[in-house]
Formats: C-alpha cells, sequence, structure tokens
C-alpha cells in the first residue's frame, strides 16, 4: 500500500545516490517538505561489504546512528567530559544505536566481508548532505602538502598519492592497495 501524504516520505520510491562502496538516500526538507524549518534530516546509508563511511565531521550537527542490519565496526575521536581527548572503537550490530556528538570526528565501516550493511542516520539538522559533512579527503586537501608534512614529520612526498580534488566521497571502499 502506498500512502500518498505530505507526512509520510517513501524511501523505497527514492533513488540513491550510488558510490563505490554503498549507498546513500536521504529525507531532508527539499525532497520531505514537511521537514521544512525543523532542523531535522534522515538518511538510509547501505554498505557493501568493504564499504566505508568516509571519515567526517559535522560542525553544527549531531547525529543518531540505528543499525537495522548487519555490523559495524566505529571510531569516534574527540573531547570527553572526563577532559581526554581520545578514541573510541567499538562494533555494533542490529538495533544497536550510535550516537556521534556535534564536531566530533568518526566514521563507520562494513564490519562483515559478505553481508551488506544497513543504518538509518538522523540528524538535527535540515541541511542536505554533505553539505554539513567535512571529510577526510576534503580536510587534507584543504592543507598545503608542506603543513601536512610538518604535522605528520614526514617529507612532503608522502602525500604525493593524496588526489588533489576536493570532493565529498562520503562512501568509500577498502581497497588492497594493488589496484
Amino acid at each position: 500500500m502506498t500512502t500518498d501524504h505530505p507526512y509520510v516520505y517513501h524511501f523505497s520510491e527514492s533513488e540513491p545516490i550510488r558510490f563505490d562502496g554503498g549507498e546513500l538516500q536521504g529525507a531532508h526538507e527539499q525532497n520531505f517538505p514537511v521537514l521544512q524549518n525543523q532542523r531535522g534530516s534522515v538518511y538510509l546509508i547501505h554498505l557493501d561489504p568493504g564499504g566505508i563511511r568516509e571519515p567526517h565531521w559535522h560542525p553544527s550537527a549531531w547525529e543518531l546512528n540505528f543499525v537495522i542490519s548487519g555490523f559495524a565496526r566505529w571510531t569516534v575521536l574527540g573531547t570527553h567530559p572526563d577532559g581526554s581527548y581520545h578514541n573510541d572503537l567499538f562494533e555494533v550490530g542490529p538495533r544497536d544505536l550510535v550516537f556521534a556528538p556535534q564536531g566530533f570526528f568518526h566514521y563507520f565501516e562494513n564490519a562483515s566481508a559478505t553481508e551488506g550493511l544497513d543504518v538509518l542516520v538522523v540528524f538535527n539538522t535540515s541541511t542536505q548532505e554533505p553539505n554539513d559533512d567535512i571529510g577526510i579527503v576534503g580536510t587534507l586537501n584543504s592543507l598545503p602538502r608542506s603543513v601536512l608534512a610538518a604535522s605528520f614529520g614526514v617529507p612532503v612526498s608522502a602525500f604525493d598519492q593524496i588526489p588533489d580534488e576536493i570532493k565529498p566521497i562520503v562512501i568509500a571502499r577498502h581497497h588492497t592497495g594493488t589496484e
């Protein structure tokens, strides 16, 4: 039964955006008018085996991630109430909920080599992805190679293989290094 109502969004009828490691579908104020001025959006992320949600952070939003199916490996980097600054690494599965605080650097990847991963992500912003998403590729490309080299304590040539095109990756795939 298909309901045509302003309070209903049909992910099943929206065209996903395909990436090398999976796909993304979103309900936001541009395509779901009821969200206009509500400061909310929802995304359905599917990661294929080997899929990775690009490491990123959101300057103006937190996010709640609900694992629908599959298993995810998470990394969250940020400051903590005890004043420490560290990575939190953990795995989650179906029906688990993960919170990524506003401004915390984070990513997740499909922990399975054979099964897909589906995650529903809820944001407290109506900004369409990836417009509130600062990814690692864009971040590295916004810095001069000499600054990166000084920060990492390596020669500038260590960054020769980083693509110099600044674009959102959003979803990628693990590569073996032989490709």
